[in-house]
């Protein structure tokens, strides 16, 4: 797993060898009230045959929001108007996304909505937002599940998938 946000005791703990290697998961933090009810999705009854877990969820996310033309838009409206008004000592977990995904919101972030003078926000804020955005639309989860479906599909169809043999 590649980390987004690396600390000096997790820099010096990896390898040289494993640093250096293609990673499919990357690691990012969700904001605790987006994290609860993604745990809850996790753990419902609707979340079988397979069991989608927390990189397929957030990654879900995401790709239900890029989906919207709009997807800019949609996210900086979140977090210039309801994430900004939260405390930021908010606790985050810490979990991952799929690498695709990951992308989607690295380009968000270093896109000039997000440079001076506009605020800068960081992948957690973006990450948070995404999940957040589904909820609101879709309380039940079933439109991330269904996502997480497709996405299983197409990282399949690339071959990212497949455990190591």
């Amino acid at each position: 797993m590649f980390i987004a946000t690396p600390t000096t005791r997790q820099r010096h703990a990896v390898s040289n060898s494993a640093a250096n290697e293609t990673h499919d998961v990357i690691e990012t933090r969700l904001w605790l009230e987006e994290h609860d009810w993604l745990y809850r999705l996790l753990r419902s009854a609707d979340n079988v045959s397979p069991t989608f877990r927390f990189p397929d969820l957030i990654s879900a996310s995401v790709s239900l929001l890029f989906a919207h033309s709009d997807a800019a838009t949609r996210i900086f409206r979140f977090l210039g108007t309801e994430l900004v008004l939260r405390s930021p000592d908010t606790p985050r977990r810490r979990e991952s996304m799929w690498r695709h995904q990951y992308w989607l919101l690295l380009d968000l972030q270093r896109s000039p909505a997000n440079r001076h003078p506009n605020p800068k926000f960081q992948l957690d804020q973006l990450t948070t937002a995404c999940v957040a955005l589904c909820r609101a639309e879709d309380g039940s989860g079933t439109a991330i599940l269904r996502q997480a479906r497709r996405n299983m599909a197409e990282r399949s169809h690339h071959g990212q998938d497949a455990p190591p043999g």
